[in-house]
């Protein structure tokens, strides 16, 4: 049953990517609603759940909130480092501003660093497999836990793939590696409802896990996504797709049962 539905989440985390593809027109809008889904995400599911499963304190602060913390900067450090290698690699090779391009493209050209947007999008894979081992491992325990936590899965992944084609495609990753790595992230609950039956993963490393993923997530959408919807396009459309993109997140725990 769990396989089953895990096919649900496959088709909804496609149409997800699906979505963010055909909109392109509309970027701004696109990533104002990218950057509310990843908000939502990281304060309304990922920290609550992860402060549940590793709320342990360590030196009087919870272990998932230490990881959070953690999480961001290592995003943030890796950002920087690819930011600044790239730019450097551009400066040996004397890359220059295309003839009309604006003032400070040559900075954005410099700075924009593909290897992030994979890096963050096999991140959202990973994330995937997890919900696909929750899965599994729900329906193990009792039919109803199964069909609560299916429902949060299945929805979910509309924002997993949203958010997975977005993030490959925003750091200048051509639109191959972001399909390719929209499918990756639309299989993976698949293997990991079929990898529950094997194995069993403690509470403890899954809270962890998610207290780091949902800090480098919220890097992710601070510190890029929303600015850069916000940098070419400040329209009041953008902020309402970030405010709406948050809302449906709430929504879905809210139906979910938390």
């Amino acid at each position: 049953m769990a396989v089953v539905v895990a096919l649900g989440a496959f088709l909804m985390t496609l149409f997800g990517g699906w979505t963010a593809q055909r909109v392109t027109d509309r970027r701004h809008l696109v990533l104002g609603l990218a950057g509310g889904l990843m908000l939502g995400v990281v304060g309304l599911d990922l920290l609550p759940e992860a402060m549940e499963a590793a709320g342990r304190p360590l030196f009087g602060v919870p272990q998932a909130l230490l990881l959070f913390v953690g999480g961001f900067l290592f995003a943030h450090v890796v950002e920087r480092l690819l930011a600044t290698r790239r730019a450097a690699h551009g400066a040996e090779t004397g890359q220059k501003t295309p003839e009309g391009a604006p003032a400070g493209a040559a900075e954005q050209t410099a700075e924009r660093t593909p290897e992030v947007g994979l890096v963050a999008a096999a991140a959202m894979v990973l994330h995937s497999l997890m919900d696909g081992i929750a899965l599994g491992a729900a329906f193990q325990v009792g039919g109803g836990m199964g069909v609560t936590v299916a429902l949060a899965v299945i929805t979910h992944d509309f924002a997993d793939g949203f958010n997975t084609y977005t993030l490959t495609s925003v750091y200048g990753n051509d639109r191959r590696k972001a399909v390719a790595m929209l499918v990756a992230d639309a299989v993976a609950p698949i293997a990991g409802a079929g990898l529950a039956t094997l194995l069993t993963l403690p509470e403890e490393l899954l809270g962890s896990y998610l207290g780091f993923f949902g800090g480098a997530l919220l890097y992710l959408a601070a510190a890029e996504i929303l600015p850069e919807a916000h940098h070419t396009h400040p329209a009041r459309t953008t902020l309402l797709c970030t405010v709406a993109g948050a809302a449906f997140i709430w929504l879905v725990v809210g139906l979910s049962g938390g």
